[in-house]
C-alpha cells in the first residue's frame, strides 16, 4: 500500500505540476508574421448584436475607419469603414508617444541610457534656448512625464532651440509640450547607433509583429501602421511588455507607463494616460478637473490618445484592448480625444445583454449632453431624464448655474466665456465635460 500510495502521489505532481505548466502556458499571442489572429464569437461575452451594430453605426457616423477589440488576445470584433481594410495604413498621431515611451524603454534595459540622465548628453550643448544649467537639468524623465519647463505658448511643435525657451524649473509643471517629446526621437537614435525606425524594427516588429514607419511631417515624427499592429501594441503592453515568453519592453518600464510619474497630474505616466485617478490636466488647458480622465471607463484602464480620436485602450481588469483610427468625430470641439473616447466607453459598456443601454445611448450612471460644443445662446441637451438638481462650474470651480429638477434641456446664457465646463448631477450620476463656443 505504501509503494501504490507513493506512485499516486508522484504521478498526482507530476500531472498538477504539468497541467500548472500549461495552464500558464496558455497566454494567447497572434502569431509574428502571419495574418492568421485566433478570435472569440462575440457570444461568448454575451455581446448582442443589435447592440454591437449600434457601435458600429455609431463609429461609422463618427468618421472611424478602424475598430478592433481584443479579450484574451483574440479579435472579438474588427470593423473598418468606407475603402479602409484591414491592410490600410493610418497614423497614430499623438498615441503614438505612448509607443516612443515603450522604445526609450528598450534602450534602457540595453544599458545605453537611464532616464535620469541630462538629455543634452544625447541631444548635445545648445539644443534649447536656455543656460547650460537649465538645459543639463532637462532630464529623458522629465521629457517622458510632460515636466520639461519649457515654453509652449507659441509653437508647441517646434524643436528649433530659439522655440524651446524657459517657462519654470523642471519638474514644476505640467504642460503637454509635443517638442521636447519629439526630441526624444534623437534620444534613442543618438544612445542606440540606429535610426529609430530600424531601431523599432529590429527591437519590436521582428518580435511581435507591430510594423510601421515613423514619417516627418513638419517638426513632428508621427507613427503611421495598420490598424492589427497598434492593436497588438496594446496586448503587448496589458501583458507588462512580454510576448511570447520574450521580455520586449521591460517590466518595470511598463509598470511606470501606466502609474501616475508625476504629482502635478495623476492622469499622466510615461507618455501614457490614465484613468480612475483623483484629477487629470488636459492638452493646451493649464487647469485641473476633478475626477477621472474618462468617467465611463474602467479605473484601471490606461490608453493612448492622439489628435482626432485616435486612440488605443488597455483595461488589464478585464483582460481587454481597445483601439480605433479615424478622422475627426467633430472638428469644433477642442477636447475631442477625451470626450470622444467616453462615448465610444458607453457602447462598449452596453454591448453586454444584460447591461442597460437608456434610449439608444448606453450608460445607466452617465448623463451625456449634446450637443457637445454647444454655441452659447443655444439649448445642451440631456439624453437622459434628470432626477435631482445639476450645478455647472467653470474649470476655476466657480458656479455658473443650477439646472432643476427634472430638467431635460438647459439655455446657455449668450454672456458664459467661451471655454470648458463640468456639469455635475446631485443623484450619483457621472460629471460630464462640455464646451461652449461662439
Amino acid at each position: 500500500m505504501n509503494v501504490l500510495f507513493r506512485f499516486q502521489v508522484v504521478l498526482f505532481t507530476f500531472l498538477f505540476s504539468f497541467w500548472g505548466k500549461s495552464v500558464t502556458a496558455q497566454t494567447y499571442f497572434p502569431p509574428v508574421n502571419s495574418s492568421q489572429w485566433d478570435t472569440l464569437y462575440p457570444n461568448r461575452l454575451q455581446f448582442c448584436p443589435d447592440r454591437i451594430d449600434s457601435l458600429y453605426q455609431f463609429l461609422e457616423g463618427s468618421n472611424s475607419k478602424a475598430f478592433i477589440l481584443l479579450k484574451d488576445g483574440k479579435i472579438v470584433l474588427e470593423r473598418y469603414f468606407g475603402r479602409f481594410t484591414q491592410d490600410s495604413v493610418w497614423y497614430w498621431a499623438s498615441a503614438g508617444k505612448t509607443l516612443t515611451a515603450g522604445l526609450i524603454g528598450i534602450v534602457e534595459s540595453k544599458k545605453q541610457l537611464a532616464i535620469s540622465d541630462a538629455a543634452s548628453l544625447y541631444l548635445g550643448s545648445g539644443w534649447t534656448s536656455l543656460s547650460k544649467l537649465r538645459e543639463d537639468s532637462i532630464t529623458i524623465w522629465h521629457q517622458l512625464t510632460m515636466t520639461s519647463g519649457l515654453d509652449e505658448s507659441d509653437n508647441p511643435d517646434c524643436t528649433d532651440p530659439s522655440c524651446l525657451t524657459y517657462t519654470a524649473p523642471v519638474g514644476t509643471r505640467w504642460s503637454y509640450h509635443n517638442a521636447p517629446y519629439t526630441r526624444l526621437d534623437q534620444v534613442i537614435e543618438s544612445a542606440s547607433g540606429q535610426k529609430i525606425n530600424a531601431f523599432l524594427a529590429q527591437q519590436l516588429s521582428v518580435k511581435t509583429g507591430i510594423n510601421g514607419l515613423y514619417v516627418r511631417l513638419g517638426y513632428n515624427n508621427v507613427f503611421f501602421s495598420k490598424a492589427r499592429s497598434m492593436a497588438r501594441f496594446g496586448w503587448l503592453l496589458l501583458n507588462k511588455g512580454q510576448w511570447s515568453g520574450n521580455q520586449i519592453i521591460p517590466e518595470l518600464f511598463v509598470s511606470q507607463m501606466a502609474q501616475t510619474s508625476q504629482i502635478l497630474n495623476p492622469s499622466y505616466g510615461y507618455l501614457t494616460w490614465l484613468n480612475g485617478k483623483s484629477h487629470h490636466m488636459l492638452p493646451g488647458l493649464p487647469f485641473r478637473f476633478i475626477g477621472a480622465l474618462s468617467p465611463p471607463a474602467p479605473n484601471d484602464a490606461y490608453a493612448a490618445l492622439g489628435k482626432n480620436g485616435q486612440m488605443l485602450q488597455i483595461i488589464p481588469s478585464k483582460n481587454m484592448v481597445w483601439m480605433r483610427m479615424g478622422e475627426s468625430p467633430d472638428d469644433k470641439n477642442p477636447l475631442v480625444s477625451v470626450t470622444y473616447a467616453d462615448e465610444v466607453w458607453n457602447y462598449i459598456n452596453a454591448l453586454n445583454c444584460e447591461n442597460a443601454a437608456v434610449e439608444g445611448i448606453p450608460g445607466k450612471n452617465n448623463i451625456d449632453l449634446y450637443p457637445n460644443p454647444v454655441v452659447r445662446g443655444g439649448y445642451i441637451q440631456f439624453s437622459t431624464f434628470l432626477t435631482s438638481e445639476m450645478d455647472i462650474y467653470d474649470v476655476y470651480g466657480r458656479l455658473w448655474a443650477q439646472v432643476n429638477t427634472g430638467s431635460e434641456s438647459f439655455r446657455i446664457p449668450e454672456n458664459w466665456p467661451v471655454g470648458c465646463y463640468v456639469a455635475v448631477p446631485k443623484n450619483g450620476q457621472r460629471a460630464q465635460r462640455f464646451v461652449v463656443i461662439p
